[in-house]
């Protein structure tokens, strides 16, 4: 099949999912006010409450859910072949992403901007709420090892992007009291800024002087790097210990110092980055190489875990915590939230199948595939990369070098995974101080103790050396976990929306088909990971993945037996649509 016309079809169903499902969700189902009055304006601090223009608060949704997942997600996937892949991506965004993130932003805007894990109170009860808010905590600490995993070894990859994303930093605070001080528009600043990191990428791709390569610096990769790690050792430790450094400033500042312009700038990047992917495919119109299935894909069966490999992209539980944790927050408008909600699941998914379309027209033919993909494990280990010479061979055609197309593209790349570390600590702070309210510490309800917490915890997870893998292996051992855990928790808020709409006495089956669905599939696959794969007594045993699948598994079967039992009993309380 030609890879502009899949391309197109793709795109025109998002249209149609956008134009025509959202309306009527928005209309119908979850009934948006625009005479509401939103958390932003009810309880206005500046610090977590911030009234937001909806253009903003969309890149900064987008970005913060973005990271790189739906394109990891989906350039391991194309293992099974590219069709599997494209229609769970499409019919994925459209009917369980769209309605899964918007449902999430308005309960919790509904719900005074509360987490779904607080929400599982009302709806389900304490010992729900208190299950939920430890699957949250520990999925969140799994972003946070696996995100900055991948951060530091594109950093090591590709060191011309280094200074490009640092520069973004100080950019980004200039523009935030530039807005919020100054009352200055963000367009113009923001795409200066952009067009300043881009200036610096060329040149850093350019010069070797600018690109911040600390594996050179210590020897090459022969080198003996420090405490005896070896410099590819090294460098990623160092790198680690600087994203932590980073996050924790950046998870404690208030909003609209460096999350939202630095969000807003980077949703140029999407626009830029997807432009020029696209534009690239319509110039160099590729064929597509890979198999549209992949019958040597034999190791590991499509069924369930097609449906877990692509989460970001199709539907994620991650999307629900940014929604009901950040986003609800910021939402100026009720009637917003259609467009930072399912027009941010849109977002993602055009992101999703241009990531695949990259990696499938990038071998000379099958067998080149076949090659690179040989197993799910070589998929696993090479999509990352091979969705960046994908997406720089797309890029080629319009003339951009190929140095300069693979150091922009991992700034692309390295940006959205920030813009994810960055959000996802501050929700894993919230968290933290939500539990320590609930168990009367008093300690951890105070910013810097559960930021020093979420911070230290996710450093030790990414660096732990378990298996032949070695040191800061961590993060890359979570990758199956986190995929099944985070569509666990997008069956569970699809649950507790359903239960949402069903005390008010509204259609909740659009909710419930997905939910039921994604549940299945999770479930499935979770237990067979956990029981078949992970355990002690096989001989691909992993304690770290063991452990924290266990706990997960235990935890979600018992809210969802709870949750199911409260959704078909009859003596529920209606609930006031005008709260």
């Amino acid at each position: 099949m030609n890879a502009i016309a899949l391309a197109a079809i793709g795109l025109f169903i998002f249209v149609l999912g956008y134009r025509f499902y959202s309306k009527f969700v928005a209309e119908k189902i979850y009934r948006l006010d625009p005479n509401y009055v939103t958390p932003a304006h009810r309880y206005k601090d500046g610090v977590d409450f911030v009234p937001t223009n909806k253009f903003v608060l969309w890149g900064h949704h987008f970005t913060s859910v973005a990271g790189a997942a739906p394109i990891l997600g989906p350039a391991i996937a194309v293992y099974w072949g590219w069709l599997p892949a494209v229609l769970w991506v499409v019919f994925g965004t459209v009917f369980a992403a769209g309605v899964h993130d918007f449902g999430t932003l308005v309960v919790s805007v509904r719900n005074k901007g509360q987490s779904m894990g607080t929400l599982a109170n009302k709806l389900v009860g304490q010992r729900a709420k208190i299950l939920f808010l430890f699957i949250i905590l520990i999925l969140v600490l799994m972003v946070n090892a696996v995100f900055a995993w991948v951060i530091a070894n594109l950093f090591i990859t590709f060191p011309s992007s280094v200074l490009p994303v640092f520069i973004q930093i100080p950019l980004a605070v200039w523009i935030g009291h530039a807005v919020y001080k100054r009352n200055a528009k963000m367009l113009v600043p923001s795409l200066v800024a952009l067009a300043v990191m881009y200036l610096v990428a060329v040149l850093a791709a350019e010069y070797q002087i600018l690109q911040i390569d600390l594996v050179r610096y210590m020897g090459g990769e022969d080198g003996a790097g420090i405490f005896g790690l070896g410099a590819i050792s090294s460098a990623f430790f160092i790198w680690i210990v600087v994203l932590m450094i980073y996050v924790y400033i950046a998870s404690t500042l208030p909003v609209w110092k460096l999350l939202q312009p630095r969000d807003f700038i980077n949703s140029h990047q999407l626009v830029v980055g997807l432009g020029i992917l696209y534009l690239g495919l319509l110039f160099t119109n590729p064929s597509i190489t890979a198999p549209i299935t992949n019958p040597d894909a034999n190791d590991v069966s499509w069924f369930p875990l097609l449906f877990i490999t692509i989460a970001c992209g199709a539907i994620s539980g991650f999307h629900g915590l940014v929604s009901s944790g950040t986003s609800s927050k910021q939402l100026n408008k009720e009637t917003d939230a259609r467009f930072v909600g399912y027009a941010g699941a849109v977002g993602e998914g055009v992101l999703a199948l241009i990531s695949i379309i990259a990696v499938i027209t990038l071998f000379p033919n099958a067998d080149a595939f076949k090659e690179s993909y040989n197993s799910f494990a070589a998929a696993s280990g090479g999509g990352l990369g091979n969705f960046v010479l994908g997406a720089s061979q797309l890029a080629n055609g319009l003339g951009i070098p190929a140095e300069v197309a693979s150091t922009i593209v991992s700034i692309i790349v390295v940006s959205f995974a920030a813009t994810t570390l960055d959000t996802s600590v501050r929700l894993m702070r919230y968290i933290i101080s939500e539990l320590g309210t609930e168990y009367k510490v008093p300690a951890l309800e105070k910013t810097h103790v559960a930021t020093t917490i979420a911070v230290v915890s996710s450093a030790a997870l990414v660096l732990i050396p378990e298996g032949p893998n070695g040191f800061g292996s961590g993060g890359y051992l979570l990758w199956p976990l986190f995929g099944t855990s985070n569509q666990l928790l997008a069956g569970i808020n699809l649950l507790l929306i359903s239960i949402w709409l069903k005390r008010l006495g509204r259609n909740y089956l659009i909710t419930l088909i997905p939910m039921v669905f994604l549940m299945f599939m999770t479930l499935y696959a979770m237990i067979s990971q956990v029981f078949t794969q992970w355990a002690w007594w096989n001989e691909q045993s992993s304690t770290l993945l063991f452990v924290f699948g266990a706990l997960i598994l235990g935890f979600a079967l018992w809210i969802c037996l709870t949750a199911i039992s409260t959704l078909m009993s009859k003596n529920q309380t209606p609930l006031d649509p005008n709260e």
